[in-house]
This record gives C-alpha cells, sequence and structure tokens, in this order.
C-alpha cells in the first residue's frame, strides 16, 4: 500500500473551532454538502419533468447501487492513495459532471438518459468520497480534537439539509433544472480550493505503510482482517449497522405513510422531520461544544437503545403534537449515539486503515439500507406503520445491547 501524504508543518494543538485548518476544511464540507443538496432536488425535480413517476424514482434509486458495490473498495483506495486526494478528486469530477449536464438542460432536452448517467457517476464517485471524508480527520488535527471534530461535522450536515433544500427549490423555480444543477456544480467547486489548502500531519503508520508491498485485494482483506480482531471496532460497527438498519426505513418513508394513516398531513411531516433535524444538531452541538463526553462507550449504547424506544413509541403517538416531541427525543438520542459513535470510530481505529474501516461502517447505513426503504414501504401497506415501527425499533435496539454487552466497546473512552 501505498501512502501520499504531503509534507506540512505539524497542525496546531489548539480547539478544533479554532483552528484555521479545521474551519477550512469544515467550510468545504458544508459548501459541498450545500451542493449535494441542491443536487438532489435539481435530479429529482428533472426526472419527474422527463419521464413517468416510475422512472423518476428509477433514476434517484441508481445512485444507491454502485455506491453499495464499490464503497470497501474505495476504503481500500481511500488507504492507498490518501484522503485529501481522494476527496479533492472527488469534487472535481462531480463538479464537471453536474456542471455537464446542466449545460446539456440549458441547450437541449435530452430526456432521462443523462440525468441517469449523472446519478451513476455520483453513486460511484461517493462510494471512494465517503471513505475519504471519514479518514480525513485524523490527518488533519489531533486525536483529542476528533471528537469535536465529529460534532462540527454533524452541524454542517443539519446546515446543508436547512439551506440545501429550500435553495435548490428557489433555482429550480427561478430558472429550472439547469439552473439548480449550475448552482450546485458551483457550490461543489467552492470545496476544491479550500481543501487544497488543508495541511495534512504525517503519521507514524504512514511510514510502516510505505515499505508494505501489496495488492488493493490484500489491503481488503487485511482491513477487514484488522476490523474482525479489534476488540473495539468489530462491535462498534455490528452496533452501528444494526442502529442504522433500524433507522433508516421507518424515519425515512415510513413517516410519509404514518402521517398519510393518521391525517396530519404534509404539514405534520414536516414538522416531525423538523424534530428529528433539531434533536440531532442539538447533540452534534454539544459534542462540538464539549469536545468529549465521559463513559462514550456506555453513553453510546444508552442512548442507542433509549433513542430505539422512541422510534417504536412514534407510530402510537396520539397527536402531531406528540408526534413531534417524540421525534425530536429520537434525533436527540439518534444523533448522540451516532456522533459518539464515529467518534470512536476515528480514535480507535489505526489512521492506516481508517479508509477502510470507515467504508465497512458506511456500508451498511449509506448503501444497504436506503435499499430497504421499499421494503418498510411495502411492510407498512401490508401490516401497518405500528408493526413495522416497533420491528424496526428492535433492530434498532439491538445496535444498543451489542454495544452494551462488549465489554471493550462499553468501556472505551475519548481522548482527552
Amino acid at each position: 500500500m501505498t501512502a501520499t501524504l504531503i509534507p506540512s508543518p505539524p497542525v496546531d494543538d489548539r480547539p478544533a473551532h479554532r483552528d484555521p485548518n479545521v474551519l477550512r476544511w469544515l467550510g468545504a464540507y458544508t459548501s459541498s454538502m450545500i451542493g449535494d443538496s441542491v443536487y438532489y432536488i435539481a435530479l429529482s425535480w428533472a426526472a419527474v419533468q422527463s419521464g413517468t413517476p416510475s422512472q423518476a424514482g428509477l433514476v434517484m434509486a441508481v445512485s444507491a447501487l454502485p455506491r453499495a458495490l464499490l464503497m470497501l473498495g474505495g476504503g481500500v483506495i481511500a488507504d492507498r492513495l490518501g484522503p485529501r486526494r481522494v476527496v479533492i478528486g472527488s469534487d472535481a469530477v462531480r463538479c464537471a459532471a453536474v456542471l455537464a449536464v446542466a449545460a446539456l438542460l440549458f441547450f437541449t432536452s435530452p430526456g432521462l438518459w443523462p440525468l441517469a448517467a449523472l446519478a451513476l457517476v455520483f453513486g460511484t464517485v461517493d462510494a471512494v468520497f465517503l471513505p475519504a471524508v471519514g479518514a480525513l480527520p485524523a490527518r488533519m488535527t489531533t486525536r483529542g480534537q476528533l471528537a469535536r471534530v465529529q460534532g462540527m461535522r454533524g452541524l454542517a450536515i443539519r446546515f446543508a439539509i436547512v439551506v440545501g433544500a429550500p435553495l435548490g427549490g428557489f433555482s429550480v423555480a427561478a430558472g429550472g433544472a439547469a439552473t439548480a444543477f449550475a448552482l450546485a456544480g458551483l457550490l461543489i467547486a467552492v470545496s476544491v480550493p479550500l481543501l487544497v489548502s488543508v495541511r495534512m500531519r504525517e503519521l507514524p503508520s504512514d511510514e510502516e505503510a510505505d515499505v508494505r508491498d501489496s495488492t488493493a485485494w490484500s489491503d481488503l482483506v487485511a482491513g477487514l482482517r484488522y476490523i474482525r480482531r479489534h476488540r473495539v471496532l468489530a462491535p462498534l460497527v455490528l452496533a452501528i449497522a444494526l442502529g442504522d438498519l433500524g433507522f433508516v426505513g421507518p424515519l425515512n418513508v415510513g413517516l410519509t405513510l404514518l402521517a398519510d394513516e393518521r391525517g396530519w398531513g404534509a404539514s405534520g411531516v414536516g414538522w416531525i422531520l423538523a424534530g428529528l433535524g433539531v434533536g440531532a444538531g442539538a447533540a452534534a452541538l454539544l459534542l462540538a461544544v464539549r469536545g468529549r463526553i465521559p463513559y462514550a462507550g456506555h453513553v453510546a449504547g444508552c442512548s442507542l437503545l433509549l433513542g430505539a424506544v422512541a422510534i417504536g413509541a412514534l407510530a402510537y403517538a396520539p397527536g402531531v403534537t406528540v408526534a413531534v416531541g417524540t421525534a425530536l427525543l429520537v434525533g436527540l438520542l439518534a444523533g448522540l449515539s451516532g456522533a459518539l459513535c464515529g467518534a470512536l470510530l476515528q480514535t480507535q481505529s489505526d489512521p492506516a486503515y481508517l479508509g477502510r474501516v470507515t467504508a465497512v461502517a458506511g456500508l451498511v447505513s449509506l448503501g444497504l439500507a436506503p435499499l430497504s426503504m421499499p421494503v418498510s414501504a411495502a411492510a407498512i401497506g401490508v401490516w401497518g406503520p405500528g408493526p413495522v415501527f416497533v420491528v424496526s425499533a428492535a433492530v434498532c435496539g439491538l445496535g444498543g445491547v451489542v454495544a452494551l454487552c462488549a465489554r471493550d466497546l462499553r468501556r472505551a473512552e475519548l481522548p482527552r
């Protein structure tokens, strides 16, 4: 495996929220995520305008398949080439692809094929981008700041969702899908020079990696073996996978079907999603401000377990007000467990393996879990939202049980 870190001065040992190096990365990441939000609005609108609803749904789902199939290979690429280089290259490719489709839509009406091709490119690039993003923080700040960076990243995601969706809708209304695609490409382009300016620090394990002559396949096998033998990472990855599998179905398509059955309408769905977002944002803010939470493994397991109970209760909320309060609790607990699990993943992994560890952890949540949404929708159509939410909650709660029963994970702490 070949390491490609660019030599640079030592990274500042200051709090992450006051470190210009981290803030440059945060600005790049936020701009890229807002661009992603605008892109998805533009893609869905263009697909609906160019084909039938079923064809539009197929276009929107195209990116999930390469992401699921190639994610593990993306982790190997991130570790072999270095996460900084991979993230810069990924953003450059995504920017070029989106701007090309924007230009095509400005001058012609090409139909669904260019949109499907764009979704395929995005899914393929995401397969290498996402593991690299997970591996990057360990190379730009100290271990003691990784939990705070995880909280800052969570805030950036929340901000991108709040800003990106209305920005995408406004740009589509103002100039059509072509204008929205152009805006998305420009927002992603902003991230590239900021990422180029981010300084990386050399890690001891990289020098070791330089002398290893290995193939991509052997690197992948070595990464999987490393996770399997690690007393904290093995149960942690399993807990993350179970938590995501139980969360994605009911909290995405399930909410819409629940609101439709109860007569809460689109506004009810909006308020419930707002409660989820506020709760998750509060959890990210807590970690960003504190930087460290004692008994991290124990708190992550308990919050995952309690969050599962709240997911099950959501289906039995008597009214929209109670549902919003329950959703806020779900967002807070799920956000806290997710941020702590992510921080533990960062701090427990050897940096030389971090791309592959991130890829394995993200394979379920970003690759496979979205594919469970049609299954959840079909199950709700047969049995109703209550039983499906309860089963999903049980799966999510099983992740908390795994975290609490694994002694080394339960006792894991974040570095000071």
